[in-house]
């Protein structure tokens, strides 16, 4: 159900962001208590402002009731993915070279799960993250499909 939910939304919200110049970062359709969220993340060179999201959650609002994809009530929010915004292709860790990176891994490697650090390196196959231990800089060379969960991280 919610797969479908998900790719019926991704399907209508394309010509719409794509008008507009804008990215789909990502799509939750989740529920919370006893409510169901729609949750529609978008992002340009330089971040969207309220504005662009409300003009997008209007225009899609309009099309998911045509389309009614979604059985009983629910709230559709669209907005930016903030400044942790999700990795989720191999095209956005390209885009994020350089950037601090958290990384979740499916197994571990070298005895750990997580890393988070700089984004060196990614060859569509293999990200490289340099990291510290201590006072130590190590790499650590990440199988993309070995990674379950990624995202910017902010460093202060």
């Amino acid at each position: 159900m919610s797969s479908h939910v998900i790719k019926t939304t991704e399907e209508l919200a394309a010509p719409i962001l794509e008008e507009k110049g804008l990215e789909l970062v990502d799509i939750e359709y989740v529920k919370e208590g006893k409510d169901w969220f729609l949750r529609v993340y978008i992002d340009k060179d330089g971040g969207v402002d309220i504005n662009e999201c409300g003009i997008v959650s209007e225009q899609l609002g309009e099309k998911l009731d045509q389309a009614d994809p979604v059985k009983g009530a629910y709230f559709l929010e669209v907005s930016s993915p903030g400044v942790e915004r999700p990795l989720k292709t191999k095209d956005d860790f390209q885009k994020n070279l350089g950037s601090n990176v958290y990384v979740k891994l499916y197994e571990p490697i070298d005895g750990q799960k997580e890393y988070e650090g700089t984004l060196k390196t990614f060859d569509g196959e293999t990200a490289a993250i340099e990291y510290k231990v201590k006072t130590r800089t190590k790499i650590a060379e990440v199988p993309y499909d070995k990674i379950a969960k990624a995202r910017l991280a902010v460093t202060l």
